[in-house]
């Protein structure tokens, strides 16, 4: 049996991977609806960084200091945030094999220069846990 009260889902055996999905599926909505900004070329990637943890992140992340992240929801949370980097980043050109390649992740993670959602998820615990 699952309720959703304050934007959370709560489910009978306490699981949170029900609310982790949906707010994957709802980060996922608000990047296609923004969609034509962050393709926007006229805009500096660190404006667009900036939107992206703006709206994106905030919305995934939101009630995120009650989460409890095992490693398969660490891997999902991950697995979101490069499939959004690559999709603003685009490919990158290789001049010794005269291709297009897509970006590994060390050299993704390179250009943003931010922490990933996992470890912000875990600052806000931190954060969060000095309050209670």
């Amino acid at each position: 049996m699952n309720f959703k009260c304050v934007g959370v889902i709560f489910n009978s055996d306490n699981s949170h991977q029900i609310d982790l999905l949906e707010r994957i599926k709802n980060a996922n909505k608000t990047y296609f609806m923004q969609q034509k900004c962050f393709r926007n070329k006229n805009i500096s990637k660190k404006l667009i960084f900036r939107l992206k943890n703006t709206i994106i992140d905030k919305t995934l992340t939101y009630a995120s200091e009650t989460w409890i992240l095992p490693k398969r929801d660490r891997k999902q949370i991950n697995v979101f945030e490069r499939k959004v980097y690559r999709r603003i980043l685009g490919s990158a050109y290789d001049n010794e094999k005269e291709n297009w390649r897509i970006l590994i992740n060390k050299e993704m993670y390179a250009m943003v220069k931010t922490p990933t959602i996992t470890e912000t998820v875990s600052l806000n615990r931190l954060h969060w846990c000095g309050h209670v």
